[in-house]
């Protein structure tokens, strides 16, 4: 049997993702934990790694199991074995053919940042801090130059081990309400490190570093050492996995409302 499972998590406890021989990753905890409902061990496969102190709002796993539990048991029962830092948000069978990584369609993540001359100690690990003025207008005129499907090469972390680095962004929008500036970006998928990296190059352009079009001349350079430095991972959570109706897969990003209340 096949289960997927939603699952939200702090990443600022955790050592990324992946599971670690410490045994420190975000899949450590949830395979300790799922292994308690179904008194065997379970290797959970993700849509998406996050890296050392990043969120998610709503990352999605799969697992095979040959234990027949309720729905139920997967979520509260993993919950009560989970650190308060992971939580289980539901859980469903899927066919065999489902793939929580291969199966989607799209990956949003959100960048929260706080645009303040003084750092905010409530909000540490939770979202980056840029202390200077930002020009939210020239941010977006900038982003629209990550529109459509490019080489994303200048955005690119040297470790990055995807095939190819050519991506399409269908949707990335920039907002701000007071003191909080976010950034939500849709694609097909995303390389390692790119979300942070666009981000940083963005507030280059917002504190009047370069121009708007600077952006689109980094795509078409394709070279990383060009942009600006990768930004902290603070503030950045992978908010939803977007699926083809069939699977019927819950689509949940709660932190605009949370902060843009």
């Amino acid at each position: 049997m096949r289960i997927a499972l939603g699952i939200e998590y702090d990443g600022s406890r955790f050592c990324g993702w992946q599971s670690q021989p410490s045994a420190c990753g975000v899949q450590d905890a949830l395979e300790r934990a799922l292994a308690q409902i179904a008194g065997e061990a379970v290797r959970v496969v993700t849509a998406g790694r996050t890296d050392t102190g990043v969120h998610a709002l709503h990352q999605v796993v799969h697992f095979d199991t040959g234990a027949a539990r309720p729905d139920t048991a997967w979520v509260r029962g993993a919950n009560a074995f989970l650190p308060a830092s992971v939580a289980v948000l539901w859980a469903r069978p899927v066919g065999d053919e489902f793939h929580a990584r291969f199966s989607a369609v799209s990956r949003r993540y959100i960048y929260l940042l706080l645009n303040h001359p003084v750092r905010n100690a409530l909000f540490a690990g939770k979202a980056g801090w840029f202390h200077a003025p930002l020009d939210v207008a020239a941010m977006q005129a900038g982003a629209r130059h990550l529109l459509g499907e490019h080489d994303f090469s200048a955005f690119r972390a040297a470790e990055c081990q995807a095939k190819s680095p050519v991506k399409q962004m269908q949707r990335i929008e920039i907002s701000r309400r007071g003191d909080c500036i976010l950034f939500d970006l849709t694609a097909n998928a995303f390389l390692h490190h790119m979300v942070r990296n666009l981000v940083g190059s963005l507030v280059y352009v917002g504190k009047g570093k370069h121009a708007p079009d600077w952006i689109g001349s980094l795509l078409t350079g394709r070279d990383r050492t060009l942009a600006a430095p990768t930004f902290a991972p603070d503030g950045l959570y992978l908010a939803s996995i977007g699926y083809e109706p069939r699977w019927n897969i819950p689509i949940s990003a709660r932190l605009p409302d949370l902060v843009f209340r």
